[in-house]
Parts: C-alpha cells; structure tokens; sequence
C-alpha cells in the first residue's frame, strides 16, 4: 500500500449513490464514507439492497446515478454468497493463488536485478529511478511477507477447518461449502486494504466462525461485511449502517447499541410525523374554512404556499405486531420420538461416525454442532430414513415431521409466484390463512405475487420455511434454517420454535438464534457424539475449558503418568514441577539469544544503510542483496522469539 493510503484515513468515498430496478429506486441520495479501521456492518431487510451495495463498492456492478471514489492505491478484496470455484488444483495450490502477485512481483525483481548489474550508465537518471523503482518494489515484496507466505497460508487453512492432510487433495473433493473456505482463505491472505464479506458464516462451522471474528477483529483495514448471525457482527464490527425505505442510516456503534438507537430513531420519527400532521391538519382546515373571504385571502394563500412546501416525514418500515407466527397444533407424539443404539455411518473405508447412542425426548429443543464433514446433516438423513446406516434408529410412535433441508430454497419452481408456491401445497383451513402467513414472513401485498426467479436468497429461504409450516406436525428438523433469513425473520422463527409444543432437532453453528432455545447440545467431531446438557454458550464455555485442559496435558507430559498412577501423586507432581521449571529457564535463554541476535542484526543493517546512502552505495547492488538477506534474518528470528515468549507464557500461567 502507498504511503498516501497510509496517511489518508478515508479509503472509499461513496456521494450520491442510486440503484434503480424498474421504476422503484433499491436506494437513492447514499452518501458516506469507508475510513480505515472501520468494521461496518451492514444491514437491512432481505431484498433492502445489502448486497447490491456490496458489489458496487467492489466494482462488480455500475449504480444508476452517483459515484464511488476509491483512494488510490487501497486493494478491495470480495466474498460474494455464490461464485464460480475451480476443481484443478489442491487445496495448497488454490491458496496459493493468493499470492499471485508475489511471484509476479519476484519475477519483475529478478527483471530489475539482473538490468542493473547489465548497466554501467551509473550517473544517469534512469539508473537513479531503476535503483528508485527496485528499492520501493524490494520494500513491497518484504511487506507483502515475500518469504513467509507458506506459513500464512497454513495458519489461514487450519483456522477456517482444515486439516493437514486436506493440503494435497484436490478440492474436487470437496462440498461447495468447503471450497468456499478456500475462497475466503484466498481472499484473507491477499490481506486487501478493503474487506467484502456477504455472509462469510453461512458456509463455517462455530469453530470457524470464532477464528474468523478474531482475524477481523485484528485485521488491520477496513470490513463491510453483510450478515444475519447477530453474535458474529456483534464481535466483530464497531458501526453500523442501515438500508431502509431507499436510504441509509449510519450508526458509530455495533449491531445490539444500533438496534437500541434505532428505536430511539423511531419514536422521534413518529412524534415528528404525528406533529407534522397536525400541522397540515391545522392548515387545511384554515384554507377551508377562510377560503372564500375576501378578507383572509392573502393568509390563505399563504397557507396554500406552506401546505406545498412541507415534505412528507417518512417512517422507517417496522410492523412487529405482523411479524408473529405460530405453528399449526398437532397430533401428540410418544414420549421418545427418536431412539438411537449402536448407530453407524460409513462411506466405503471413512467412517463419518459409529456407536451413536441417543434418545431425544417429547417436547425437547437440542442442536447438533460441530465442524463441517461430521456428520450432523448425515444423522438427520439417517433419522429420514433417506439413507441406509447400521444400528438401530426407532422413531416413535405418532411422530409427524416436518423437515429443513439446506438446499430447500433451491428446491422452488421459479416461474411461480410466491402466492402460488404456497397455494399449491396448502390443504383444508390453512388455505384461508396463507395471506396472513405470507404477511409474517414479510410476503404481504404485492410482494406475494413476486416471481420465484427474481427472489433474493434469503426471500426464497423465507417462503421454503412457510411450507414447512403448512402441515400440522409434532417434531421438527431443520438443517441450518437461518443461513438465508434476514435478522427479523430469524427472530419470528425463533418466537415461533420457542412457543412450539412438540420436539425439535436445529443443525445450526448461529449462537444467537440457538441461545435461549435449545437445552441439549450434541457435539458432532471425531467420529463420535457426545450429549451436553444445558444451552449453547454452557457448552461453549464448557468447550473452551476442555481444550484449555487438552493444552496443558499436551504440554505436561507427566499429567498423563499422573492419571495412570495415582498412588505416586505427589512425587509426580514435585517431578512435573521441576521440569517445568526446567523448560522456563530454557525458553528464558532462547528468548535472550533471540534478542542479542536480532541486536547484532539490527547494528549491521544500519551500517548498511550508512553505506547505500552514499553515491557510490547507491549503484552496489551486493549492498541491498545484504539489506535484503539481514532484513529476513531478523523476521526469520523475531518469529522465533513470538513462538518461544508464547510458549513461556503458556508455560507460566499453566
């Protein structure tokens, strides 16, 4: 990045923006700017223009008026919800494409070194830019971190749920959620001045989606991102901008202070409205009533000018009291809907899990999570009976369900109308209610006779969740219901869960939407599953101390010795102890070496640098060979020195 971006805070500047799609503008008069440090979350209601605003910033697509001014030299990096993926290479080779401009820039160095040990013209001024151009080019090479991008890229892999052994086979292998982590890898390690994410989480395990928020939140530019999981945007963003009625509204402050703010907004609206009536009220009952005396004429026009010159206070479109929802009552089912013993699951030699032992009772709300590839959407497949499993799986007695898949919304015919999906499948008296249905889930008017086709993604997650509801069921499944629903819808669906009677399975990784909701959580990972009792965040809490455990036991060695003999306990630990003891002083040493080293270093890049000021330095490209060479001996050691104090400290709180 240039030193202008580094100076200059603003990195996009957006004036007068407009988006028609027909008559009715997406948006109009949009104005406002993107500084660095800024973590923006954008929001709105499904089909508001969150993801057209997006594209635009990322160039992808042109507005009808206005402009997007972008500071030069600042890079944008783009995550759209849907996008092509490659399956030719591995999953290395991919996340290795992130740097493309690396090897592109190696080769142009190469170039430049090899012109100036060709020259001899050492005094003339296109040597002196060559020497310029190499300088600079040389310095963006070290920060782009020329020669440590291997480790990144791994770092960056393992983070978003990869596994080392992943690296080397073909992402061919892999679902569409998966190589979208490649992509966002990808876009992470390219480290742009500018984030765009569009639902980055939709496709990330709760694992994935913590590791995420932490790389946001120390990324050093600028974030927009788009997306409906409360708990993330809530972590990781520290404003907010709004999309509604075609305009914005642009809060300093994250997600849950916003919506407290934004009722405020409101309140003053309608007060601003109610008054504003009044008045127009007071002035047309004036003009009607002097109208025809000859005496009040002058006032009468005058208030004539006035009725014309008021602009209309519009209200932010908000009507909780028709976002409610209930499900249909059912029959009543058996005290056990589901019984598991034994239950297995193989493809050929990879087991997905084996001795799955459960019983989920009438009336509970559980969550299955886990990473990705663990077999919880492959669980409720084998409690549909939709694929064969070993073992024995009893559904109980009476047991109606309704089920959620992930690709439901894809399902849709799209030359209907959303009025007609619905009326196709509804039976007896709900067919009276499908209007107010419709309505709840914000298909009311003439947004009901939208065609499927023209849907957003959330839209259609929306009207695929309304068939659900259409049929009187006693147990409901649904795999990752919320990925597409807007922030409203999600929570008339939660109110809805809540007050439901009968027993529900949510595959979900969003914590807000099951926070309150579910009392069990079973964890899906290695093969096995294993039952929590209590809510979502007692489980998190309960994860975090568990692998704090497995930490230190990986670290102590004796701990392990200490479970297998317990009689020898004390001995054991005074042993433990003194090792540990012994490993501190260890890293104490290495960390004083690392930095006499880099000390030593540090003095022989400054006498370097002495010598290249000098004219006759300038032109020795052996001198910025040596710059270059003990430029990465210091990162090389001060990496060094970061994983050595990191382990210390680990050693020391242990």
């Amino acid at each position: 990045m240039s030193a202008l971006c580094k100076e200059n805070k603003t990195m996009i500047s957006v004036e007068g923006l407009k988006v028609e799609f027909g008559v009715t503008p997406l948006f109009e008069d949009v104005s406002y700017v993107i500084n660095k440090k800024d973590r923006i979350a954008l929001v709105g209601k499904n089909g508001a223009g969150k993801s057209t605003m997006l594209k635009i910033l990322a160039g992808i697509q042109s507005p009808t008026e206005g402009v997007v001014a972008i500071q030069r030299g600042v890079t944008i990096g783009y995550l759209p919800q849907v996008m092509i993926l490659s399956d030719t290479r591995t999953v290395m080779e991919e996340a290795e494409m992130a740097f493309e401009h690396i090897f592109e820039l190696q080769e142009k160095l190469a170039k430049m070194n090899q012109e100036l040990a060709d020259r001899t013209d050492y005094d003339s001024e296109s040597y002196h830019e060559l020497i310029e151009r190499f300088t600079h080019d040389n310095e963006r090479f070290q920060m782009m971190g020329g020669h440590n991008f291997r480790a990144e890229i791994e770092r960056t892999l393992t983070g978003l749920g990869f596994v080392r052994e992943d690296f080397n086979r073909p992402t061919s292998e892999f679902s569409g959620g998966w190589r979208m982590r490649i992509e966002l890898a990808k876009l992470l390690l390219r480290h742009p001045d500018v984030l765009l994410l569009d639902e980055p989480t939709n496709h990330l395990d709760i694992e994935s989606i913590q590791w995420l928020e932490g790389f946001l939140k120390t990324s050093p530019g600028a974030v927009v991102l788009v997306s409906h999981d409360r708990a993330f945007i809530n972590n990781v963003t520290n404003r907010t901008i709004e999309i509604s009625c075609g305009h914005i509204y642009d809060y300093k402050v994250a997600y849950d202070e916003f919506v407290v703010l934004r009722k405020e907004r409101r309140e003053q609206q309608l007060r601003a409205y109610e008054n504003q009536q009044k008045q127009i009220q007071d002035t047309e009952e004036f003009i009607e009533r002097f109208r025809y005396k000859a005496t009040k004429a002058v006032q009468v026009q005058s208030r004539i000018k006035q009725l014309e010159k008021i602009v209309p206070i519009e209200i932010d479109e908000e009507d909780n009291s028709a976002l409610r929802l209930k499900f249909p009552p059912a029959m009543r089912s058996g005290n056990y809907p589901v019984i598991c013993e034994n239950v297995k699951k193989a493809y050929g030699d990879h087991v997905v899990f084996q001795n799955v032992t459960l019983t989920i009772h009438r009336g509970e709300k559980v969550a299955f999570v886990g990473k990705n590839g663990e077999g919880k959407s492959t669980l409720v497949k084998c409690i549909m009976d939709e694929i064969p499993f070993e073992g024995k799986l009893e559904i109980g007695h009476n047991v109606q369900i309704g089920y959620f898949a992930q690709n439901q919304a894809q399902l849709l015919d799209e030359n209907l109308t959303v009025f007609d999906t619905i009326d196709r499948v509804a039976k007896g008296d709900i067919r009276l209610k499908i209007r107010d249905i419709l309505g709840a889930f914000m298909f009311g008017g003439e947004a009901s006779e939208k065609k499927v086709k023209v849907l957003s993604g959330g839209e259609r997650s929306r009207l695929a969740m309304i068939k659900l509801l259409l049929e009187p069921v006693n147990f409901l499944i649904l795999d990752e219901p919320t990925n597409h629903l807007d922030m409203r819808s999600k929570d008339v669906l939660k109110e809805a869960i809540k007050e439901f009677d009968g027993t529900v399975i949510v595959v979900s990784h969003d914590r807000e939407f099951l926070d309150g909701l579910v009392t069990k959580v079973y964890e899906f990972g290695g093969g096995m599953v294993k039952e929590h009792i209590g809510g979502i965040y007692d489980f998190l809490q309960k994860k975090k101390i568990e692998n704090l455990n497995e930490l230190q036991l990986s670290q102590s060695p004796t701990k392990t010795t200490k479970e297998e003999a317990p009689a020898s306990e004390n001995k054991l630990s005074y042993e433990a102890q003194k090792e540990q003891n012994k490993k501190i002083r260890k890293l104490e040493k290495q960390i004083a070496d690392c930095e006499e080293r880099i000390g030593k270093l540090e003095m022989q890049v400054a006498a370097v640098e002495e010598k290249m000021a000098t004219p006759e330095g300038a032109s020795d490209m052996k001198l910025y060979e040596q710059h270059q060479q003990l430029k990465q001996q210091i990162a090389t050691i001060e990496e060094e020195w970061e994983t050595v104090s990191l382990e210390l400290e680990e050693l020391q709180n242990a």
